[in-house]
């Protein structure tokens, strides 16, 4: 039998800590509170529908859960590559339109009509992607928010595909095999199309920020993070900055198509008027108020910014000053009103906390795991 020496026994034992210590680090819920944290969550998504039966709140929920897709693939490119995209909408808009010919006139199902936006969308990052690796800050913003205006060149004049300015119906099925989440049956209890959508969309953030947060942890991920902070002193160290960075634009693209996907299959119909820059404004202020460079941030700010135009339109009437029709009372519109608070948004955090809701939750999280220990 094999003596195995003294130094040897703790030199194994060091490595074997070593080894659980970084395994226990990159678990996605390696404590407890985080188990808890998952099994709620799970518990939220499956009773809030059962719960939460007015139609309103739901479709708020749903759109609120839309956004989030668009907004953790924006938080990609911009908040871990250092991309700031101006042009969100024209990728949103695009896998729109593609769902309405894929899987409305051709009646492809559910994954393939998401795949098939997805796929667009990328193909048109990567298109647009090389014309801006030398640019960057101001003169990337100024490249990309060009995009929305070619969009609404491309969409109201290619009536074929967009339907012109009159727009066009997007009648693409929610089924998954035997499940139809538009009539959701389980168990002998039907579901309204509205339920059944949130099951859907929520399912899907659940699968993208996923998805997401493990990409951002590996080496593509690490090497995104090193073009953002420095992408000369990543160059030195073999990182390929070009490469990564129209990576991030398909990536980003990708999932922008399929947030645009899931909202023309919701709403059923989508118009060129819904692909403007407020809508790009809207995911900016989103993930600077969720937190620029967290996954978890990109839900979070689209929870607390994204249900806000559906909430102020439903409460104009008893907000002071605003004017809910031509010629009404009041000083600002319901777009004016939505515009300055995304810009309101967007200055206070910048100011007040750059780090967003996210720096808020892990400051007060360390506060308490430091407890009694914090001031």
């Amino acid at each position: 039998m094999a003596i195995t020496s003294p130094r040897r026994r703790q030199a194994s034992s060091a490595h074997r800590n070593l080894t659980r210590s970084y395994r226990e680090d990159v678990r996605l819920f390696g404590t407890p509170w985080g188990r808890f944290g998952l099994v709620a969550m799970v518990v939220v998504f499956l009773v809030l529908p059962a719960v939460v039966q007015d139609d309103f709140w739901l479709s708020v929920l749903i759109y609120v859960g839309i956004t989030a897709v668009g907004a953790i693939g924006l938080n990609l490119l911009t908040g871990y590559c250092g991309q700031i995209s101006l042009g969100h909408a024209f990728f949103i808009g695009a896998g729109a339109y593609v769902t309405a010919r894929v899987g409305g006139d051709l009646g492809l199902p559910l994954p393939l009509w998401l795949l098939a936006a997805a796929l667009a969308g990328a193909a048109l990052g990567g298109l647009i992607g090389p014309f801006t690796l030398r640019l960057r800050g101001h003169y990337l913003a100024i490249v990309t928010l060009g995009l929305i205006f070619v969009g609404e060149h491309l969409w109201r004049n290619l009536t074929g595909l967009t339907g012109g300015n009159s727009g066009t119906s997007v009648n693409a099925g929610a089924s998954f095999g035997p499940v139809d989440f538009s009539a959701l049956t389980i168990a002998g209890e039907t579901y309204s199309r509205n339920q059944g959508y949130f099951w859907l969309v929520w399912g899907l953030v659940a699968i993208v920020a996923l998805l997401a947060k493990n990409l951002v942890r590996t080496r593509p991920g690490r090497a995104l993070q090193a073009v953002r902070d420095r992408d000369q002193a990543a160059e030195v160290i073999g990182v390929r900055a070009g490469r990564y960075k129209i990576g991030a634009f398909m990536i980003s693209s990708a999932i922008a198509s399929m947030a645009g996907a899931l909202f023309g299959s919701y709403q059923q119909f989508v118009s060129p008027d819904e692909w403007n820059l407020l809508l790009s404004i809207q995911y900016i202020a989103i993930v600077i108020v969720g937190g620029l460079g967290t996954i978890f941030g990109s839900v979070l700010g689209a929870i607390f910014v994204g249900a806000l135009p559906a909430l102020i339109d439903r409460y104009s009437a008893v907000i002071p000053g605003v004017r809910t029709s031509v010629g009404g009372d009041g000083f600002i519109s319901v777009f004016a009103l939505n515009q300055a608070i995304f810009g309101v948004l967007i200055v206070l955090f910048l100011v007040l906390e750059p780090r967003g809701l996210a720096g808020i939750w892990l400051r007060t999280k360390n506060y308490f795991k430091a407890w009694p220990f914090s001031y």
